[in-house]
């Protein structure tokens, strides 16, 4: 007897409900849309990026604003949680979960050296990652912070892959301003790598890890710099503005402000360092991607494309070889000295929480 055990398509399987969800339209996904700042309150504000989604090629447009009096850069209108749940599904998990992975790996240097600052301001104890991934930071930290016991918090899959791959110690799956009273002062590091960037409201988790840490604990941040220079040279294609995930960007001065708000003292500060020398090279590729992504079978699309733009992508990708290899090495030529100059695409701070 033969019997067909043949998985089924992804794609195909997934198409329906995109579909289902597509139906009415996008515009049910956004809030209405802002007349001020939600940092500050001012309505000085200007346009500073419009732009579709870049990495899964879902429907829609979005854009993000800047406060000329803080300069706080946000999205507007922005996502609301059904918006959130679908432009995020598919992305870290299910579809996306293989390459996501292969990005996660390969910053083993860039997980290394946010460990080595948190342990020269002193690290030490129990650790909860907030907006763990798929935990590859734990891992790597743990070489770097021999002794200290690693936790993670996510919303998706990949807190029970870190937790089954030894990758942290407990999981806990939800929202971390929801968990947060639960958690109170059970730890003495709280980190947050290119987390606050995806949250509606970044002072509530601010306070949460004020709440979670206990006196003289430690809150370790990492942010897509807006100031960086590439962003106003890339314009869209600058991958820090991950359109339409990232909700908020803040300035290093404005972050500085509110930790000090809140409680905390910022005890490290880095500006060059956390540079990811990926900026040209990013950009190439999202741009070769968009010309060819009609070649892409995509589940939120009728059907799936014909053969010959299957091929058509494969080959454009394939020429475009040489121009991947040039961009690549603009990324690396300049990453030594643009770095001084604010170039660097991301910040981190640590900051302590006071005891009082």
């Amino acid at each position: 007897m033969i019997e067909d055990d043949a998985p089924a398509d992804p794609v195909a399987s997934r198409r329906p409900a995109y579909l289902a969800d597509l139906a009415g339209g996008v515009d049910r996904f956004f809030e209405p849309r802002r007349t001020g700042c939600p940092w500050c309150g001012s309505a000085a504000l200007r346009g500073r990026v419009r732009t579709t989604d870049l990495l899964q090629h879902k429907p829609g447009r979005f854009a993000l604003d800047e406060c000329r009096d803080c300069g706080h850069v946000f999205q507007n209108p922005r996502l609301n949680p059904a918006g959130l749940e679908f432009y995020y599904r598919d992305c870290y998990d299910g579809l996306g979960e293989k390459n996501m992975t292969g990005m996660f790996e390969s910053n083993r240097a860039g997980y290394r050296s946010r460990a080595e600052l948190a342990r020269d301001s002193g690290a030490s104890g129990e650790w909860l990652d907030v907006g763990m991934g798929h935990g590859h930071f734990c891992q790597e930290a743990a070489a770097v912070l021999p002794g200290v016991e690693f936790d993670g918090l996510d919303l998706g899959d990949g807190v029970e892959l870190a937790r089954r791959q030894g990758r942290i110690r407990t999981g806990y799956r939800g929202l971390f301003v929801d968990l947060a009273e639960d958690l109170a002062e059970r730890y003495d590091v709280v980190s947050m790598y290119h987390y606050l960037e995806h949250t509606a409201e970044p002072r509530r988790e601010l306070a949460a890890a004020m709440t979670v840490l206990r006196p003289g604990g430690l809150l370790a941040i990492e942010l897509p710099d807006p100031e960086c220079r590439w962003a106003k040279l890339l314009g869209r294609w600058w991958m820090p503005w991950l359109q339409p995930q990232h909700l908020n960007l803040m300035p290093i001065g404005n972050l500085r402000a509110e930790l000090a708000g809140h409680g905390f003292t910022v005890v490290a500060e880095q500006r060059a360092e956390p540079h990811d020398a990926i900026d040209v090279l990013a950009a190439s590729l999202m741009a070769v991607n968009a010309l060819t992504i009609a070649g892409e079978d995509l589940p939120w699309r009728d059907a799936p494309p014909r053969w010959w733009r299957r091929v058509l992508r494969k080959a454009t990708f394939i020429a475009c070889v040489p121009l991947f290899v040039l961009a690549s090495a603009a990324d690396r030529i300049s990453a030594p000295f643009g770095r001084r100059r604010g170039w660097s695409n991301a910040y981190r701070v640590v900051a302590r929480r006071d005891a009082a």
